[in-house]
């Protein structure tokens, strides 16, 4: 694929014509990363934003103890540090390349001139942002409201969406990343899944996740359904 395919991929740029999708090339920047690599840090000036070709991006903040949360697994077709071009602020966390990873980089002052040019591409980029707030909004919920269980039988079945198998998919993340988006500890998370296991929600095999029970999956994700003692 050459650059224009790649930027008319990309779902933030969808509905726009050929013309705003070419404007869009000549601004771009090809970035290659290796796997743990930083792509910026927080606080670190919002220079622009990223768009994902190929690879996986880990979002994240650190406690002052160092503790990290995960916020988001970023993958092709996803943009991130795009706060930054409205705000003018500094980035409000981590970005490291989680495997080697092909990126596109917009700096805002060039996206912001095409935007003053061409307001319609705005649209869309609002249109993530309330995406991405309602998906913050979501976290907060689950790690404040929830237990463990719930938040991972949440994850599970926001995983089974992004696949195109929806009852049969593998984590692209390791269990001990996991464990951290959601709050917990491993071993926590080892004990819940074989619960769901055990009670016939799920089979777990590896990083292979096959859903066997969605409704009472989602009972336990939304409503608060407790895992049987199995």
């Amino acid at each position: 694929m050459n650059l224009l395919d790649h930027i008319v991929a990309i779902p933030l740029f969808e509905g726009l014509s050929r013309g705003q999708h070419e404007a869009l090339a000549r601004i771009s920047v090809s970035r290659s990363y290796k796997k743990g690599q930083t792509i910026f840090s927080e606080g670190d000036e919002g220079v622009g934003f990223y768009a994902i070709i190929s690879g996986r991006v880990k979002i994240f903040k650190l406690s002052p103890e160092g503790k990290e949360q995960i916020l988001h697994m970023m993958g092709t077709g996803e943009v991130f540090g795009e706060v930054p071009v409205f705000t003018g602020q500094e980035y409000p966390a981590y970005a490291e390349s989680h495997i080697n990873s092909s990126l596109l980089f917009f700096p805002r002052n060039s996206f912001i001139e095409l935007i003053k040019k061409d307001p319609s591409l705005s649209l869309n980029m609002l249109a993530l942002l309330s995406w991405r707030l309602r998906r913050f909004a979501a976290l907060i919920e689950d790690l404040s409201l929830k237990e463990v269980p719930g938040r991972l039988a949440a994850y599970l079945l926001y995983a089974s969406k992004r696949s195109s198998n929806k009852d049969e998919f593998d984590l692209d993340i390791s269990k001990g990343q996991l464990a951290s988006i959601l709050g917990t500890i491993p071993e926590t998370l080892s004990r819940i899944l074989g619960k769901m296991g055990r009670q016939g929600l799920i089979r777990s095999e590896g990083s292979r996740i096959r859903i066997l029970d969605r409704t009472t999956l989602e009972d336990v994700a939304t409503k608060g359904r407790k895992l049987e003692n199995v």
